[in-house]
């Protein structure tokens, strides 16, 4: 016997997108909440059993009324039992949503910081979980679990930290998850897809999020789905995001900045969210990131452009010459020579700056 299941976590609905323009910020909060519709259909398509979230739905108390009422009803569309687990933003309490709002009768919320057995006969299978009931979980959540030898499938579901021994936020092992002989272990927390490990008999991964909020969540994001059995658990990554976040170094050295962006982009980027990070060797006018910008704009969804290039040796070269021009680069290359790591690169700002000044450009 088997069941299928599907393991998310960290959707943080309604963060506040605050490296973005308004309009954007909305339109991606937007896009999070109907991520869970999709969700929902992909669930049902799929002919999922058991959806299993890990915490961090919300990422806050404060909630807007249509995030939860969609969340509620795309949560009770699934024709499968669906298991939350609350994490540290959206910890269990008097007046988080798992508590004052009706969910539906197929969404079961761990309220407790210990583990509760939850028996689905149907499908000869044990769903586990527990709940953050505040900010901070200090003991491990998973300490001393172990599940019975009873022929049953094992699942469990938690919010936790297995990448510290000292942390806040619920301090899981190797040892106690090879302990615990599940089946399968169901995490949140981390927003990146590891891979799906094992540690003794028990198979375990973090999904990591469904959708990135910033430049550090790169790349593909999404869940994970797949069937569960006695000792055997066959999990496989599904890209769902709406848009990526990734971060592009250009070499500009030969190059205009912005033939250098075209040869080094790849296709499709307009939905997606790019910091591109310029470097090489430049004249003294260095990248005009105003201009890449207005240029670009309708490339990507959102893009961020910083400058880290270098002026060209021949530039210093000029300092031999018997002009004011000369005499500035003299003086600014005595120091350069002398300078050290990020000293290096306000002098190379200094001398671009100086010499637009000298030769009435503007930079």
């Amino acid at each position: 016997m088997s069941v299928k299941i599907l393991h998310a976590a960290d959707f943080h609905l309604d963060s506040a997108f605050g490296a973005l323009t308004g309009e954007q910020a909305k339109l991606r909060r937007r896009e999070s909440r109907a991520l869970v519709e999709r969700l929902s259909n992909y669930v049902n398509q799929s002919r999922i059993d058991v959806v299993l979230l890990a915490g961090d739905l919300f990422d806050s108390e404060t909630t807007y009324r249509e995030t939860v009422e969609q969340l509620l009803a795309a949560l009770g569309a699934m024709r499968a039992r669906v298991f939350i687990a609350p994490g540290n933003h959206d910890y269990f309490g008097a007046r988080s949503p798992y508590a004052t709002l009706d969910w539906p009768e197929n969404v079961h919320v761990f309220t407790a910081a210990g583990v509760e057995r939850v028996m689905l006969e149907e499908l000869g299978c044990v769903v586990y979980g527990a709940a953050f009931t505040d900010q901070a979980q200090e003991e491990s959540l998973l300490s001393g679990f172990s599940a019975p030898e009873d022929g049953l499938i094992h699942l469990m579901v938690l919010h936790g930290d297995l990448s510290a021994a000292q942390t806040p936020y619920d301090p899981i092992t190797r040892e106690q998850i090879a302990s615990s002989k599940l089946d399968y272990l169901a995490l949140g927390h981390t927003h990146a897809f590891g891979g799906v490990q094992r540690a003794g008999r028990t198979a375990y991964a973090y999904s990591g999020c469904p959708e990135g909020r910033g430049f550090d969540e790169l790349g593909d994001k999404g869940f994970l789905c797949g069937t569960v059995e006695r000792g055997e658990a066959r999990m496989a990554f599904v890209p769902f995001a709406r848009r990526r976040y990734e971060i592009l170094t250009v070499d500009v050295s030969g190059k205009t900045p912005a033939q250098a962006l075209r040869d080094a982009l790849t296709q499709d980027t307009a939905s997606d969210l790019y910091r591109v990070i310029f470097t090489g060797e430049t004249d003294e006018r260095g990248v005009d990131c105003r201009a890449i910008a207005a240029e670009f704009a309708q490339d990507f969804f959102h893009l961020e452009l910083r400058d880290q290039t270098h002026i060209r040796q021949d530039i210093w070269a000029r300092a031999q010459e018997d002009s004011l021009r000369g005499l500035f680069l003299r003086e600014l290359r005595e120091r350069y020579e002398q300078a050290e790591g990020e000293e290096k690169t306000v002098v190379e700002r200094a001398a671009r700056f100086g010499l637009a000044a000298l030769d009435r450009r503007d930079l």
